[in-house]
């Protein structure tokens, strides 16, 4: 029987097919596979991945001052750890990435449900193959994917989901004892041997589950339904939390906590720059059809908004505001761009900032309202943070409103221009020129003047958006820009004279 991967697609015909040739092997030496656990695997290939000069997890932004380096000493010092930060950080990503730390192919004994080493086998089945036939054991291989094993919390997981249970029915075909150990049902533990095991959102995960884990972590062993069965496993564990959880789902339980080497905190991106790599990143943006072009300031707008949301008192700061929101945003304001081109016969796709507005559905949802953010309303406080963001995309362009008279004066003496979302450009463009001023602004957003006209109407209403987001001009619920609203002027309080003062204190004095 010749060696396969965990699939069973293709012959891997240049590996050591039996455990004769396995022995033979230096690749695979009993040396090397009896000695080299899971740990000192990621270990090994850790320190190699250190020596150069590449990323150390690669696609994971923002993180290389941070949690990067704390993920590697804990990972040098052998230990389990967990991953705790807010919804959309990353975490579970992370998490997946040690696989890149895993060799390419480990050898284990066909047909075995926990992947037993070859050279020292723990479960019963195995260990009576190489007694009766070592020579000869098949041998197959696990890949890195294979080997990492995840499972989402949830209070109806049991301890026989995660350990294992006595299946009677394989007692009756086999005429086992129901002790015996051919009778055991594995959990997602045991099958994760000789790999990484992962549980996200631990604290969801019931007390009394948590207290199955104590022995894997501590002994390095587990227990069946009380029956004297030890496997001593060869798994790394690692977990992820949000803080939220602690109090508004469940817990850790002290113990368990204990017996995690490290706990490394997780964050949100630290600059707009950092949010725009991971959105470009994980955003659906290259499509079939028309070819996309997205302006800087509007991906900085996207970006923004989170970081304005995050700040915001009307947002609950306990469930955060996960990166997830300029990632689907942003899938959306494109799709809102395409649906525009496809009606307007455009060939060129270049979302706006009116685009945004029409991406509210992406953004609402991951929103979490504390009771102030409840009575105005979400989709009144998605608007506002949109136009705050907006007003912080455009003073990094325009430094001071002062350059923008012409163009405010323009709707002062009367002009107003609709700008739809669903216009095409060259519509739009005709309507723009006729505003004095504006287009020679173009020059601060990097655009000539020359570049198509969907770039050139982009540019133009983020300018817009911009002066109105400041209260320069102002705007309908329709998008149409009009003059903004003159602020009264307060009057200057009166100041009393001398005898007005002197009456004023009389009557402020207290009875006797």
């Amino acid at each position: 029987m010749g060696g396969r991967d965990l699939g069973g697609d293709q012959p891997l015909s240049n590996l050591p097919q039996t455990l004769a040739e396995l022995r033979r092997s230096q690749q695979f030496s009993e040396e090397r596979v009896r000695n080299r656990r899971v740990k000192d695997e990621m270990r090994d290939n850790l320190m190699e991945r250190l020596r150069g000069s590449g990323p150390i997890f690669p696609g994971i932004v923002g993180y290389d001052d941070t949690v990067v380096p704390q993920i590697v000493n804990a990972i040098l010092s052998r230990h389990n750890f967990i991953l705790l930060g807010l919804r959309g950080q990353a975490k579970s990503r992370i998490l997946r990435a040690l696989t890149t730390l895993l060799d390419p192919h480990v050898p284990y004994l066909l047909g075995c449900e926990i992947h037993d080493n070859p050279y020292d086998p723990i479960c019963r089945r195995c260990r009576e193959l190489l007694a009766n036939n070592p020579e000869d054991a098949p041998i197959a291989y696990l890949t890195p994917e294979h080997r990492y094993v995840e499972k989402l919390a949830t209070p109806d997981v049991t301890i026989a989901d995660l350990i294992g249970d006595l299946d009677p029915i394989k007692a009756a075909k086999g005429g086992h004892a129901l002790g015996s150990e051919y009778t055991v049902h594995y959990g997602l533990l045991p099958r994760a041997n000789r790999g990484i095991f992962a549980i996200n959102e631990l604290p969801d995960l019931a007390g009394k589950i948590q207290v199955g884990l104590f022995n894997i972590m501590q002994e390095g062993d587990v227990q069946i339904k009380g029956y004297p069965v030890r496997l001593p496993l060869d798994v790394a564990l690692v977990f992820s939390a949000n803080p939220e959880d602690y109090t508004a789902r469940g817990k850790i339980i002290t113990p368990l906590k204990d017996r995690i080497g490290s706990e490394i905190r997780t964050h949100y991106p630290a600059t707009v720059d950092e949010g725009i790599a991971i959105t470009a990143q994980e955003a659906w943006m290259e499509r079939s059809g028309h070819p996309l072009q997205i302006p800087e300031f509007v991906s900085q707008v996207i970006e923004q908004i989170a970081f304005v949301a995050r700040e915001d008192k009307r947002i609950d700061k306990r469930s955060g505001v996960s990166q997830r929101l300029p990632i689907s945003a942003m899938e959306n304001v494109i799709s809102n761009a395409e649906r525009r081109a496809i009606r307007s016969g455009e060939k060129l796709v270049v979302p706006r900032v009116g685009d945004i507005y029409a991406a509210m559905p992406a953004m609402i949802g991951k929103l979490e309202l504390e009771y102030e953010g409840e009575l105005k309303g979400a989709d009144n406080v998605v608007r506002e943070i949109i136009r705050a963001a907006v007003a912080r995309t455009y003073d990094k362009y325009f430094h001071g409103n002062s350059n923008m008279n012409q163009v405010v004066q323009w709707f002062d003496l009367g002009g107003e221009i609709q700008l739809r979302d669903a216009a095409g450009a060259q519509e739009m463009l005709g309507k723009l020129r006729g505003i004095q001023g504006l287009l020679d602004k173009l020059s601060a957003l990097g655009l000539s003047g020359k570049e198509p006209s969907e770039m050139i109407v982009s540019g133009a209403e983020f300018i817009l958006e911009g002066l109105y987001a400041h209260k320069r001009i102002g705007r309908t619920e329709e998008r149409t820009f009009t003059a903004g609203e003159k602020q009264p002027q307060r009057e200057k309080p009166r100041v009393r004279d001398e005898d007005e003062e002197r009456e004023f204190r009389r009557q402020r004095r207290p009875f006797n």
